[in-house]
């Protein structure tokens, strides 16, 4: 069973680390624990994964986050996968830092990876892993504040919930979405901090 896991994010080392680039980490995450490298191809960077009986086409789009319906289209035809077998891993200013849900389709809520990807399929029933990033910022600030480069504190928590989120990532290629979310979205929204307490 072959799957398309795209992390959203944009390209260059002005974004590199930034909250809108969660999509990125868990990737990375997913392809260094697997000993996988990326390599530069049509509208993204690619990795493939192999995990017990399902095969993963990992997709980081460089065609930056506004056009990423683009590079997720492609892909899709290009490897012949199917819509109910794509899973989006992106940030999301809605939930607390470091809280990870899965949907199994739902609205773009303002992002505008998923506004790109939805409007490009034509649907919004697509499989979504969401990371949240917090919405720590003044009026007005939300751009700043996506774009801006995770603090000290954020990332500690990142560095114990991104595992998490890539075995979410392979769950959903092995069990499906709604297995997934019975099994993974309460652990996804307990945080623990970086002391241990919860």
């Amino acid at each position: 069973m072959k799957h398309l896991i795209a992390g959203l994010g944009n390209i260059g080392d002005e974004y590199r680390n930034t909250r809108h680039n969660v999509g990125f980490m868990v990737l990375d995450a997913a392809a260094a624990a697997s000993g996988i490298s990326f390599k530069d191809s049509r509208y993204g960077s690619v990795a493939t994964l192999r995990h017990k009986n399902a095969q993963l086409v990992l997709l980081k789009p460089s065609t930056f986050m506004n056009l990423s319906g683009n590079a997720v289209r492609y892909w899709l035809q290009k490897e012949k996968i199917t819509l109910e077998n794509l899973l989006v891993i992106t940030d999301d200013i809605a939930i607390p830092t470091g809280s990870i849900r899965l949907r199994a389709f739902g609205s773009a809520g303002g992002h505008n990876g998923l506004m790109s990807i939805s409007e490009v399929l034509g649907t919004d029933q697509y499989a979504r892993l969401r990371i949240g990033i917090g919405n720590d910022f003044p009026r007005g600030g939300q751009v700043n504040y996506v774009l801006g480069r995770w603090s000290p504190d954020e990332l500690a928590i990142l560095e114990k919930r991104i595992p998490l989120a890539v075995e979410m990532m392979l769950s959903f290629a092995l069990s499906g979405c709604e297995l997934t979310m019975t099994a993974y979205n309460k652990r996804g929204k307990t945080l623990t901090d970086v002391s241990g307490e919860k």
